[in-house]
């Protein structure tokens, strides 16, 4: 996240700038004197119904902010403590793993170490061998796929946000995320790769092309990938940002492509401040994670984790008081602050080590001049089967022994 001065025009706030220097307004501007929600709510698709004027105003409002972000996003990208390294604490006293990244993918594993993608240009790349030491990794990415240029045309500088990846027999289908800034022109994209080690003579990732797709007036913005391989062998895909909110559609396990262009369209989740969707399953349930508030401000981040469970993966999810995700409901599962780290997001969970973890990045932490981190997090299920995480940060570090008396 390059991290700058925020224009604001009659009012208004930008409040998404992604990382690369270039900027990704991709969700919405936010009125300062009453903040993100009751603007959205005002501004957006309200069931199927577009209000013209209202849009066309915010269009125009939306252009004039982009080129002003851009210039103030790239004049950050070229300073020089942008790579920074920071202390790396053990996972047993910090959830952060002192890397900068936004908009973490599940983190999957190849031979002998752990891979995560996030959001930047190319979709770049993270590897470990621990979970607590992490070395940058190629990008997917070198050149753009050519059709990001037919379908979201104003997307550039090969900006893909918010990746997810799952190893699904003897590949790995990574889906991502390109789209215009403030609009609904978006799309999410599909490569593969049968192995993610790039000194493997079989590491080559292959487009796939798009699977889903939005144009505005579709009433709902394709980003935000998120992918779940279910126990009968059927393969799913989550993804939504505001608008109408959390959407579900089912993929062919064969070529991780949508059904059929036209396959039903499974709603999960509304807020009008919604985004960043996690399905996994436990035991009898299925259960849904997603974001609430604003990202991408670093401390003043928004951003919380709610969640709701269902007997069936279509829905209806309900939180713990029976409240439907669709109607508002989700219980807290991470709040915004949690000690040093601020604005938890994108959820994930990983079975390695011997342990069940959670994992999601911090819009900002503390100790690293409030840029965003990858956080892995403890994670277990209580009586009743909702999960919980422990931020470890919480807990007050004991002092370390001195060598001498």
């Amino acid at each position: 996240m390059i991290r700058g001065h925020v224009p604001r025009f009659c009012g208004w706030t930008a409040s998404k700038i992604s990382l690369a220097g270039k900027p990704s307004f991709r969700r919405t501007a936010a009125l300062s004197s009453r903040g993100l929600h009751s603007t959205l709510a005002a501004m957006k698709l309200t069931q199927n119904c577009l209000a013209g004027p209202r849009w066309l105003l915010g269009a125009t409002l939306l252009t004039a902010l982009t080129g002003s972000i851009a210039v103030y996003a790239q004049a950050d990208a070229a300073k020089p403590d942008r790579q920074k390294s920071f202390p790396v604490l053990p996972l047993e006293q910090s959830a952060s793993r002192g890397i900068v990244t936004r908009d973490p993918s599940s983190i999957v594993k190849c031979k002998d170490e752990y891979w995560v993608f996030y959001t930047g240009r190319g979709v770049p790349s993270y590897h470990s061998k621990d979970l607590v030491h992490w070395e940058r990794g190629p990008a997917v990415f070198t050149t753009a796929p050519d059709w990001i240029a037919k379908i979201v045309p104003e997307n550039r500088n090969l900006s893909c946000w918010a990746p997810d990846i799952i190893q699904l027999g003897d590949r790995y289908l990574l889906y991502y995320s390109v789209s215009t800034m403030g609009k609904m022109t978006s799309a999410i994209g599909l490569a593969t790769n049968p192995t993610l080690d790039p000194n493997d003579p079989a590491f080559h990732w292959t487009d796939q092309g798009v699977v889903v797709r939005t144009q505005d007036g579709a009433g709902h913005n394709a980003i935000d990938p998120s992918v779940f391989h279910d126990n009968d062998g059927s393969l799913w895909l989550t993804y939504g940002s505001y608008w109408s909110g959390i959407k579900l559609v089912q993929l062919d396990p064969q070529s991780g492509q949508r059904l059929a262009p036209d396959s039903k369209l499974f709603p999960l989740a509304y807020n009008e401040s919604i985004e960043a969707s996690y399905l996994c399953r436990h035991d009898d349930y299925y259960y849904l994670f997603v974001n609430w508030g604003s990202c991408c401000q670093g401390p003043k981040s928004t951003y919380n984790i709610r969640i709701g469970r269902s007997k069936t993966i279509t829905g209806p999810y309900l939180d713990k008081a029976g409240v439907d995700l669709l109607h508002n409901g989700g219980s807290v599962f991470l709040p915004t602050a949690n000690g040093p780290l601020i604005g938890p997001g994108h959820a994930g969970t990983l079975n390695a080590l011997g342990t069940s973890w959670f994992t999601s990045d911090f819009e900002g932490d503390l100790r690293m001049d409030g840029k965003a981190t990858l956080a892995i997090m403890p994670l277990r299920w209580n009586a009743d089967g909702w999960p919980e995480a422990t931020v470890n940060d919480l807990k007050p570090v004991p002092p370390t022994k001195s060598a001498t008396k």
